[in-house]
């Protein structure tokens, strides 16, 4: 036996599970089924709410039949990826055949229980729009019935995505005992990959219709943002579906699946037999405090909805910390030598298990209630940067954008630094490079104990900007309704911004605790033979080749942003032009005495975010797999650091300055400096519109996006051993599959880049033909 095989050969720690242990997962698993259960009685507590009148439900429907045509194809699309990973997946070397079925059969089960999470989403958020519109308009108690109905129906799709996430994981364990962790790299890959790509193609859907719709209908033809005169107005409403309830859906599915993956891998090697089990009971017991969150959130006369679900987030934080902090101290032990499945030298470790795993979570907890309130600092109308923001507008749409710039910068700067304390905190808990990495992802854990409410504020956001979309379009919600309505949305872009937030502290969180799963695999794999093959320096900074793979992993985040943005800038730019020509060729649609043709937009959107997926999917997971057999193990952790570091703040930057630039738009709508209509108004639209794709395509993205990366970057670990050292080493082999990455990437970048702005280019020649006739 080679000694790469013999190092291969110690992978396995012989983890059994006792009667016991499958009890406490058993539990679990019901736990989770319980998620799924009062899911399902949120979902027809809020489909009995009453629809408003007919021509609000046809408008509805519209959004309906647009929304799910859109996902249908996507998924059809996506197919074809998941198809050729799971054979790529089958072909990476694991323990034996059961585990590398195990772990491309449950890749599928992540990315179907993903785009589950992503299609219900969709599904309520399109139903709901209008039953939230109707109880605005139900005169006395609207308001609160309103707000209940919006957050109920994100309290749906927070239950299924912790019920489905941490049923999942309890399979699996149940199913593979010690070696569930490597299965479950295939199940969190699944729910990235697909995460990913409804992030990109939801991102590019709504931003290209709300782009188009603003800049033809508010600026040039100066009608109000739903204007059912507007084409685009239906497209608009789609897009909020497909891209924030379907996309944030998925995206924090996956954060809470990949999350547990890390937990899962870090937790065998630094507590054993407990390490495996303990990443399960966090997250069961937030779906206990995320239940208690949803049923209490209820606004009171006269009080602001910000406040109703600030308050209930904080409430079911704290219920998370205590209940964490007993569970802790009742599981683990006080001493690492109260472990099982450690090996004897493992459990002479100094320290409290039970002590430095209580403290993780709780830094978790708290990590998720500061990030709360600085996003809300940064985006909230009543706040200074977005007054500051707002004042700028009086001297043109110019110093609008470069103070919402500001504003991003600013804020990306606080948010990496409090998400930093936050990481070194945990990795300080213990003296063990391992321990402390796996208390950094039982921070993770901790932070996802609040995803229930997370995604509830989030899904509340599209639906109550759809809710005022029907009711304006539709006509039939004046007067208080109205008001409701406009309150309602604020809140909504509100809460989108500070779910954005943290939903950008649990990626951080848990790339990188995956981050340490790479680390533990490349150890693992390389065994007792680093030393002797001078291999151990691998991961010092000082070496030139990982500072490379450094700057490749930061330049690849701003390739991926530029990507997604240029995608929305081509597709907008078609929506412009078929819009222009709508009001054009119809002289009838403003006066009212001819529909325009939604069908049309909805197509352009659907067809120009498709055909974008591609190229930012590639990137994503083909880089990796370029440096790693192009450069090595160093630089590819090298990589990741680089792509962890940039990541961070690149997401709170787009997304803050997006949310600012919102907010102060919001702020002028509601009578400042000038009000609607006025020039201050169109400059901070101008803002606005920039923002839409920083704040709802590239930001959103970069969070799958990195944990994406990280995966890969775990599952093609040991097959970079494999081909580096020992009788099998072949450097032939890893060039040409290092060149193969690179080329693809190359002709899927050139090709993106060569593509023209849709019917963009022929429409500005009818323009200009028009204009000389």
């Amino acid at each position: 036996m080679s000694r790469l095989n013999l190092a291969q050969s110690m992978w396995a720690q012989g983890i059994e599970l006792t009667g016991g242990d499958r009890g406490l997962v058993a539990i679990v698993a019901v736990v989770a089924l319980a998620a799924l259960a009062i899911g399902y009685v949120l979902l027809r507590e809020v489909l009995a709410a009453g629809q408003g009148t007919q021509k609000m439900q046809e408008i509805a429907k519209a959004v309906q039949e647009g929304a799910a045509a859109y996902l249908n194809r996507q998924f059809r699309t996506l197919g074809i990826f998941v198809v050729i990973v799971f054979a790529l997946l089958f072909a990476l070397p694991a323990e034996d055949w059961s585990e590398r079925l195990g772990r491309s059969l449950f890749f599928i089960v992540g990315a179907l229980f993903s785009a589950a999470i992503g299609y219900l989403g969709m599904w309520l958020s399109t139903r709901a729009n209008v039953r939230v519109a109707a109880a605005a308009n139900e005169g006395e108690g609207g308001r609160e019935k309103a707000a209940r109905v919006a957050f109920r129906t994100g309290g749906v799709v927070g239950m299924m995505t912790v019920g489905l996430g941490l049923f999942g994981a309890a399979i699996v364990v149940l199913a593979y005992a010690g070696a569930a962790p490597k299965v479950l790299e295939g199940f969190g890959f699944g729910a990235a990959l697909l995460a990913m790509f409804m992030r990109v193609g939801g991102g590019i859907f709504t931003k290209a219709a709300d782009v188009g719709a603003d800049l033809v209908g508010k600026v040039e033809q100066n009608i109000p943002e739903d204007d059912p005169r507007n084409a685009a107005t239906i497209a608009d409403n789609v897009g909020d579906n497909v891209g924030d309830c379907a996309g944030m859906a998925a995206d924090l599915f996956e954060s809470y699946a990949v999350t547990l993956v890390a937990a899962l891998i870090l937790g065998t090697a630094a507590f054993g037999t407990q390490g495996l089990l303990f990443p399960l009971i966090v997250p069961a017991i937030g779906v206990v405090t995320a239940i208690i969150g949803v049923y209490i959130t209820r606004t009171k006369p006269g009080e602001s909805g910000l406040t109703a679900i600030n308050r209930s987030f904080y409430i079911s934080a704290i219920i998370s910390a205590v209940l964490c902090t007993i569970a802790a101290f009742v599981y683990l032990p006080g001493t690492f030598a109260g472990l099982t499945g450690l090996a004897p030298e493992r459990a002479a470790a100094e320290g409290s298990p039970a002590m430095i795993a209580a403290v993780a979570v709780i830094i978790g907890i708290v990590l998720a209630g500061v990030i709360l309130w600085l996003t809300g600092y940064f985006t909230g109308t009543d706040y200074r940067p977005v007054k500051d923001v707002g004042k700028t507008s009086l001297t043109g749409a110019a110093t609008v954008v470069l103070s919402g710039i500001s504003v991003g910068f600013e804020s990306a700067v606080y948010t990496a630094l409090v998400i930093g304390a936050a990481v070194y905190g945990a990795f300080v808990l213990s003296g063990s490079t391992i321990v402390a990495l796996f208390a950094i992802a039982l921070a993770g854990c901790g932070l996802l104990t609040t995803v229930g409410v997370i995604v509830a504020m989030d899904t509340f956001g599209p639906v109550s900007d759809n809710a005022q979309g029907i009711a304006e379009m539709s006509g039939d919600v004046e007067g208080e309704g109205a008001k409701i309505l406009t309150e309602l949305d604020a809140v909504g872009n509100t809460t989108k911004a500070i779910t954005k937030g943290i939903a950008i502290a649990t990626a951080v969180l848990a790339a990188t605790a995956l981050f340490g799963s790479y680390k533990d695999a490349i150890d693992k794999a390389l065994g007792g033979v680093a030393q002797g093959l001078g291999l151990s320096g691998s991961y010092e900074i000082i070496q030139p080749n990982l500072l490379v793979g450094l700057v490749i992993g930061a330049a690849v985040v701003f390739m991926f942003s530029g990507l997604a943005v240029n995608a929305v800038t081509r597709a907008a730019g078609a929506i412009v032009f078929e819009v222009r020509r709508q009001f054009r060729d119809n002289p009838g649609i403003m006066d009212g005495t001819t529909k325009p043709e939604y069908g049309k937009v909805v197509d352009i959107c659907t067809r120009d975010s498709l055909r974008e997926l591609a190229t930012p999917g590639l990137l994503a997971v083909l880089a990796p797999i370029a440096v790693g057999f192009g450069l090595g193990v160093g630089p590819l952790a090298g990589y990741l650091a680089g792509a962890i570091a940039t990541g961070t703040l690149m997401a709170v930057f787009l997304a803050n300055s997006g949310g600012a630039w919102d907010n102060a738009k919001k702020l002028v709508e509601d009578g400042n400096h000038g009000g609607k209509g006025s020039d201050a108004h169109a400059a901070t639209v101008i803002g606005d519109t920039v923002g839409d794709p920083f704040k709802d395509t590239a930001g959103p993205a970069i969070n799958p996006l990195i944990k994406v990366m990280n995966l890969v970057s775990v599952l093609i670990a040991p097959a970079i051993v494999t081909l580096s050292i020992g009788e099998s080493a072949s450097p032939g082999v890893r060039a040409v599959i290092a060149v193969v990455a690179v080329l693809v990437i190359v002709g899927a970048v050139l090709v993106s880049k060569r593509r023209p702005t849709s019917i963009a280019d022929d429409k500005a020649s009818e323009d200009a033909a028009s204009t000389t006739a």
